[in-house]
């Protein structure tokens, strides 16, 4: 009898190994793009964290000079007016100024979206190529 014709090459693989074999690498896919996300974002919050700190330090400095500045402006204006109304318009104009950034600072706050572009990117890439080959 001739056994070569009824059972498989050594090297053919079985439809449960081949199934194995992507689950296989569609997890390690998978895991990769995470890393890449993570990567992404994380380096992202670094860059931010170092930028929000440097800002910080320098609004605290302006702040600083802006005392000194509106309580020159206070005693600018007591030359002509009385004090207290020296100090209550320059009070008014800090109040003005403050609403302006606070509205300034929410819009930037709600329009910044920081998402990982790449790693979408290249998950999609990975979503068609899978669904090209099934």
């Amino acid at each position: 009898m001739n056994d070569v014709a009824t059972t498989p090459a050594q090297d053919e693989r079985t439809i449960g190994q081949l199934v194995a074999d992507a689950s296989h690498d569609m997890s390690t896919i998978v895991r990769n793009e995470i890393a890449l996300a993570k990567a992404e974002v994380t380096g992202g919050v670094k860059v931010a964290g170092k930028g929000v700190g440097l800002l910080s330090g320098a609004g605290f400095v302006a702040l600083l000079g802006l005392i000194f500045l509106f309580e020159t402006l206070g005693f600018v204006l007591a030359i002509w007016l009385p004090i207290s109304a020296a100090f209550g318009i320059v009070t008014a104009l800090l109040f003005i100024v403050a609403a302006i950034l606070g509205l300034m600072g929410k819009k930037a706050v709600t329009s910044a979206k920081p998402k990982p572009e790449k790693a979408i990117t290249e998950a999609q890439k990975t979503i068609a190529a899978v669904k090209s080959a099934a």
